[in-house]
This record gives structure tokens, sequence and C-alpha cells, in this order.
């Protein structure tokens, strides 16, 4: 069942629930306002009769004549004696002997009761006559309720074709009305379903110009969220691609080499360095997806401490110097005491990455300076080199993954096949921070970490 029949049929059923509700409460209030003008109507009969009403020396009852009643003529009007017979009864009454409301004769009560003489509906009031403290007799005053009754079929029936015609009104607009109000919800539906069909993430929803309302809102929302997979769908292709390419460049390399052992069945000392120098390319680009998928999926555990910066950078410089060897130089220009509340095996890895990545890219003669300051509550940690930089429409891109460029620093051995820079950024945000990068072309690169101290 569609959306659109649901959505109908509780309209329809809602609309007639009220309907019912309203019905019969109109229904009951019509009866009541009947029965309470024809209980009047008797009421007042039966006053008259009883001030017309005389005892004999006896005690008998004695009924001269009926008073001159304006519904004489539709009131039935029988007096009993306390014997049960009959002492007076109205002309209209014809030669009808029995009570009117046998129930009530005996029962000594006032009281109005619905009663039904040979197919006939009467309201009866049973009005006791007393005299002193015993009951001579009984008065009944009745009239016919057919008028009443034909009044509440009438309505009844009236009432139910009201009602049957609104509920199928409301089920006609409620299926128009919200058959424009789904339309776009079908649009999205029938778009979804081209999408799923011909796996094209381009395809975007139509707006429909006009009133912004929670269905536009929906649009925008799926356009958004198509958007966003088709921008993911075209990373993991190209995340795809770079991946094979950077694990067939060493694989090659080394099915190479062993092809030549096998060909010349020596292994050559340079033959084998080439091929650990690969191996060891691969085992770091493994190990670098490996702490990514860790990373976005959340099972990277980082163990916060406190971290004294200016010791940990103190460290990096000193075994980063080793690295750099007679290349290029590393100065270690600025160093403040700052403390932070990190990973301190992360937090070296960043510092690592990023200066082996400047002492790869900076050519012999070089140098590499490293700062630590602090500037209020944050912590700014400053890596800059002298090398060839980075060219200004490729430096927005430098932290992706595998970014392809001439001049790419993602490129080097040291920052693990343009993974690198990519967890270096994922470990400063997790820490707090921030990273930047600025570059010119000829005149190198500075990177800028900023976190946020403790005391």
């Amino acid at each position: 069942m569609s959306l659109r029949l649901r959505l109908t049929l509780l309209y329809s059923v809602f609309m007639g629930g009220i309907l019912v509700v309203f019905g019969l409460t109109v229904y009951a209030l019509v009866n009541i306002i009947l029965l309470n003008q024809v209980d009047t109507q008797l009421a007042g009969v039966a006053r008259e009769i009883v001030r017309a009403t005389t005892v004999d020396s006896t005690g008998e009852l004695s009924l001269v004549s009926l008073p001159q009643l304006d519904m004489a003529s539709s009131a039935y009007v029988q007096v009993w004696d306390h014997d049960g017979t009959l002492i007076m009864a109205s002309p209209s009454i014809g030669a009808l002997d029995t009570p009117l409301n046998p129930a009530g004769l005996y029962s000594g009560e006032t009281m109005y009761e619905d009663s039904y003489l040979n197919g006939a509906h009467l309201r009866v009031l049973n009005v006791p006559l007393w005299l002193r403290n015993r009951i001579i007799g009984t008065l009944q005053v009745g009239t016919s309720l057919a008028v009443a009754d034909a009044t509440r079929t009438s309505l009844l029936s009236i009432m139910t074709l009201i009602a049957v015609v609104a509920v199928a009104l409301v089920m006609w607009g409620s299926w128009v009305v919200l058959g424009r109000a789904l339309a776009p919800l079908q649009t999205i539906a029938d778009t979804v379903d081209q999408i799923n069909k011909a796996d094209d993430l381009s395809r975007r929803i139509p707006m429909h110009t006009g009133v912004r309302d929670d269905v536009a809102e929906l649009v925008i929302s799926v356009n958004q969220t198509l958007e966003r997979l088709e921008s993911l769908f075209t990373s993991q292709q190209r995340f795809l691609a770079d991946v094979s390419h950077e694990l067939r460049t060493p694989l090659t390399v080394i099915k190479g080499n062993v092809d030549l052992i096998r060909k010349f069945k020596e292994a050559d000392e340079d033959l084998l360095n080439s091929i650990d120098q690969e191996a060891g390319r691969l085992n770091r680009l493994v190990s670098g997806l490996l702490m990514l998928a860790q990373a976005e999926s959340g099972r990277l555990p980082l163990n916060f401490s406190r971290v004294e910066l200016d010791l940990l950078l103190t460290e990096v410089f000193t075994e980063t110097r080793v690295l750099a060897g007679n290349k290029v130089r590393v100065h270690l220009n600025q160093i403040d005491e700052a403390i932070v509340k990190g990973d301190r095996d992360r937090l070296k890895q960043v510092f690592l990455n990023l200066v082996a990545n400047a002492i790869q890219y900076t050519p012999q003669g070089g140098e590499i300076f490293l700062s630590l300051s602090r500037l209020g509550e944050q912590a700014r940690i400053i890596v800059r080199d002298t090398g060839p930089g980075i060219p200004a429409e490729d430096l927005p891109y430098i932290f992706d993954r595998f970014y392809r460029a001439e001049k790419s620093r993602t490129r080097s051995m040291a920052s693990g096949f343009g993974l690198g820079l990519s967890i270096t950024k994922w470990i400063v945000e997790q820490h707090g921070g921030q990273i930047r990068v600025e570059s010119k072309e000829g005149e190198g690169t500075t990177f800028v970490i900023w976190m946020n101290v403790v005391k």
C-alpha cells in the first residue's frame, strides 16, 4: 500500500470518526430536547387534571370533567382508583381499558417512561394521587412519540448522508492534495532508482520552484548526500588506483631482481639491497594504510598524557641531525617550555614526518629550521626548509592521500608514499590542534602546528 493511499485512508478515518462523534452528540441533544418538550407538556396536562380532580365524602375519586387543554386532542388521559378500576379516560383514548403504562400503575412513584401499546410508541407520565398518607388512585397521561421518532429517524438519515458525502469529499481532496504534495518524493524515488540502475552518482533530483517546504529541504539534503557519495566514490576509485600503482612499482622491481638472481644464479649485493629497499617501501605503505584505516574506524588508540614539547622537539632535532648527515643542516632556533596533553609517540611521529620530508626535498647544502614558542595558551611548532617549495596549485591538496604532483612532498620515501602528511594531519587534529602550510616555489616551505597547552 502506497504512502499516498495510507495517508488518504488515515485522514478519511479520522474525519469519519469526528463526524460520528459529532453526529452522536447532535442526535443525543435533539433526543433530549424532544423528550423534554414532551415531558413538559405531559406535566402541564397532569397539573390541570390534578386541580380538577375531587374526592367525595367516602374518600373516593370524583372527576367532574377534563379541563380544556391545548393538547387535549393528542394527549391520552387515564385515571385509575386504588383498586385498578378505570374511573375516567379522555375521549381521544377511545375504548381502551388497559393502562397506558402497566408497570407504573402500582409503582407509587411519579415517573416518565416509554411504553408500547398496540404497536404505538407512547411517552407516559405516571402520577400517584395521594389523600393524606395513602394512595387513592393513579393518573396516567401519555402522548404519541410518532412525530419525535420520525424527527429522529430523519435526522439520523440526514446526518448519515452528510457523513458519507463529507468522508467521500475528504478522501477525494486528500488524494488530490497528497498527490501534489508527495510528487517530489516520487521524483526522489525515481531518481534514486535511476542512480541504482545506471550507477551514476552524478545525477541530481530536480528542484521545483515554489515554497521552501519540508519536501524541498529533503530534496536539498538528498542532493547533498548524493554529492557526498559521489565525492567519496571518486576518492575511493582514485585511492584504489593510487594504491595499485604504488604496489605495482616495488613489486615489479622485486620481481625483476629475483628474475636476475635466478638467471645468473648469483645474489648480487646491489640486487639484494634493491629488494630490501622495495620491501621496506611495501612495508611502510601497508603500515600507513593500516594506520589510516584504524584511525578512520576509531580503532587507533591514543594514549593521552602530559607531554613536554620542548624535550620532545629536542629529541627529534638530535635524531634528524643524524638522518640529515652532510646533505643539509638542521637548526633549532627557539625552544620554549610548553606542556600539552597528547600521545607522545604519535606527536613524535608528526615531527619526524615533517622533518624527514624536508630533508628529502631540500637540496644539498640547504637548511632546515625548527622552533617551539609559547603564545598565550597555545604552543606553535614551526618546521621550515629552504627547498624548492610547492607549486600554488598543489598546495591545497598536499594532505590528501597519494596526491600526485611533480614536486609533491608526499612522494618521498620518508613520508610513506603520500600517506605521511595525511597521517600527520589526522594526528594533529585528534589532539585538538591545527596544521598549516605556506610555500612559494624557489623559497622553501613552512609547516606550522598550533596546539593547546596545559598548566
